[in-house]
């Protein structure tokens, strides 16, 4: 249940880097590299659906999965539905919206639902039997397609509008009203196909494409943040820098009942580097205390220049 929560949060933070790097560059041309990843990102979200998805009778989250729910029951066309969905949508909250975001939202949305409806024309793609299969790719699919037009400053749906919208009526955040829609439409699609494991295959597409967006947005930094608590700092901090040959920060600080004063060792190493950190450490104070996080994403280098 805390996917979208995180995922809001990553999306958050790196839409909020995103737009810090492009005041730094032409703005013509940052809108021509945020086409060209709208442009990407709505074909591979095409692909996913066409050719995994939608055989395998499962559905994604967001107007992407509501699309595919008036796909299933009234056998109305995809392409169509998508626009049907997101239109009024993006049209109902184009006043909580940047109107340069709605363009290109709008643009996503047209260049998926026309793929999708000529890509079965283009290419005789082989049916693919195991769903299994058809959930996993088609949830990485769909997961680098939505993570690409996110990072083109654009969305690829109007749910994020939905949210929008009730967060400003209802005592709801958006990644809860978020949250919700996903059980509804994939709640919806148990009860109308009498099938929960379809509905269940859904739930595994839904996760795989958070984690994937995830990783599009943040990268795979192999990377890991430490901090590092004793009393021995300045001889810990000594043997990070000569023997990993790392940099870091010292924190000053004060234990909870402010009496004695703290020093807290701030340093960031490869994934591969922390059981040599770690053995480090302890031989130095036994007592020390390691607090070992994720670098979803980092700038700049922890490395001492030689």
């Amino acid at each position: 249940l805390n996917l979208n929560l995180n995922l809001n949060l990553n999306l958050n933070l790196n839409l909020n880097i995103s737009s810090t790097r492009m005041s730094q560059e032409n703005p013509a041309l940052q809108e021509i590299k945020n086409l060209i990843l709208i442009t990407l990102g709505s074909c591979m979200l095409a692909i996913g659906v066409t050719f995994f998805i939608l055989p395998a009778h499962i559905v994604t989250g967001g107007t992407p999965g509501i699309a595919l729910i008036l796909h299933y029951t009234f056998d109305a066309s995809l392409s169509i539905s998508m626009i049907l969905v997101n239109v009024p949508l993006l049209l109902a909250g184009i006043k909580y919206i940047d109107l340069k975001f709605a363009a290109r939202t709008l643009y996503s949305i047209n260049t998926t639902a026309v793929t999708i409806a000529f890509l079965p024309a283009l290419i005789d793609f082989p049916q693919i039997s195991s769903v299994l299969l058809a959930t996993i790719y088609g949830g990485v699919c769909v997961g680098a397609g939505i993570g690409l037009v996110l990072k083109g400053n654009a969305s690829a749906g109007g749910t994020t509008i939905i949210a929008k919208l009730f967060s400003n009526y209802f005592a709801l955040k958006p990644a809860q009203t978020l949250l919700v829609l996903d059980v509804i439409i994939i709640s919806t699609v148990g009860v109308l196909s009498q099938n929960m494991e379809l509905a269940l295959w859904s739930f595994l597409s839904i996760y795989i494409t958070t984690r994937i967006v995830d990783k599009v947005l943040t990268g795979s930094v192999a990377e890991k943040v430490v901090s590092i608590v004793s009393d021995h700092h300045q001889e810990i901090g000594t043997a990070i820098s000569s023997v990993m040959k790392r940099d870091g920060t010292v924190l000053s600080g004060i234990n909870l009942t402010e009496e004695k004063d703290k020093r807290i060792l701030f340093a960031v190493v490869g994934t591969r580097e922390i059981q040599k950190l770690k053995s480090m450490v302890l031989e130095i104070d036994p007592s020390a205390i390691i607090l070992i996080m994720e670098a979803s994403e980092m700038m700049g280098s922890s490395y001492i220049a030689d």
